[in-house]
C-alpha cells in the first residue's frame, strides 16, 4: 500500500510519550514494601492497568486503598512528567501529514489535566484523549483503543497503536490495530513474545514514512 491510505495513531502515555514508568516502578516498589502482595516483579506486572483495577485487585481494605491514593497523589503532584526525546518531533510530523492522533491511557483525568498544564503544547497534537476514567474495561481489554479509533474517525484496522506495557500491547492487538511496541519499559526480548508488528527503542530517528510499511 502507498501513503494514500488514511491512517490514525493511538498513543499510550506513560512509557511512550512521557518518561515516567521508571518513577512509577519506584513508587509501586515502595508500596510493595509497605503493603506486600508477594507477587514477584509486582511493579512490572501491574503496568498498563488502571488505578481502580490495581487497588481493588490487590488491596483488601478501604483504609489501605485510601492510604495508597494519598501517597500516589503526593507522588504525582511532584512528578516532572518529562517528554521522551524525539516524541515531539514525531508528533509534529504526524500533524504536518494530517494523520489524526489520540492519547489512550490508563491514567486518570486529573493526571492528564496536570500534564496538559505542564506541557500545553501536547494539546495541539491530539484530536482526542481517552483516559482511564472513560472506559469500563481496562487494558488488556481493547475497549480503550476502539474508543480512540472512533474518536479520531478511523477504522481500528487502519490505526497504529504505540505501547510499552504487556497489557497495553495485548489491548492493541485485541482491538485489531497494528501495534508498535516501545522498549522503554520492558526489554525487547519480552516484547517479542507478544508479537507486535514492530519494536522500536524510541521516537528518535523514527518517521511517519515507516508507518505505511505496516500496511504493505
Amino acid at each position: 500500500m502507498t501513503q494514500n491510505i488514511e491512517i490514525g495513531c493511538l498513543f499510550d502515555l506513560d512509557g511512550v510519550i512521557v518518561d515516567s514508568e521508571t518513577q512509577y516502578s519506584l513508587f509501586w516498589d515502595e508500596i510493595e514494601k509497605i503493603y506486600p502482595t508477594g507477587i514477584p516483579d509486582y511493579s512490572m506486572k501491574i503496568k498498563g492497568s488502571t488505578l481502580p483495577t490495581i487497588l481493588h485487585k490487590f488491596y483488601a481494605t478501604d483504609q489501605i486503598r485510601q492510604d495508597i491514593l494519598l501517597r500516589l497523589k503526593s507522588f504525582e503532584d511532584s512528578m516532572p512528567l518529562e517528554i521522551f526525546t524525539g516524541a515531539i518531533d514525531f508528533l509534529e510530523e504526524l500533524k504536518i501529514a494530517k494523520i489524526p492522533s489520540a492519547i489512550v491511557t490508563s491514567s486518570t483525568r486529573a493526571k492528564m489535566e496536570r500534564l496538559l498544564q505542564l506541557r500545553p503544547q501536547l494539546k495541539t497534537f491530539f484530536a482526542a484523549i481517552i483516559d482511564g476514567d472513560m472506559v469500563t474495561y481496562p487494558k488488556p481489554d481493547p475497549e480503550c483503543y476502539l474508543k480512540g479509533a472512533k474518536e479520531i474517525g478511523k477504522h481500528i484496522s487502519r490505526c497504529i497503536v504505540f505501547e510499552d506495557s504487556i497489557n497495553g500491547i495485548k489491548a492493541g492487538k485485541a482491538s485489531g490495530a497494528h501495534v508498535i511496541a516501545m522498549s522503554t519499559t520492558l526489554p525487547e526480548s519480552e516484547l517479542k513474545k507478544l508479537e507486535p508488528d514492530l519494536i522500536i527503542p524510541s521516537f528518535a530517528g523514527f518517521h511517519v514514512s515507516s508507518l505505511y510499511e505496516l500496511f504493505s
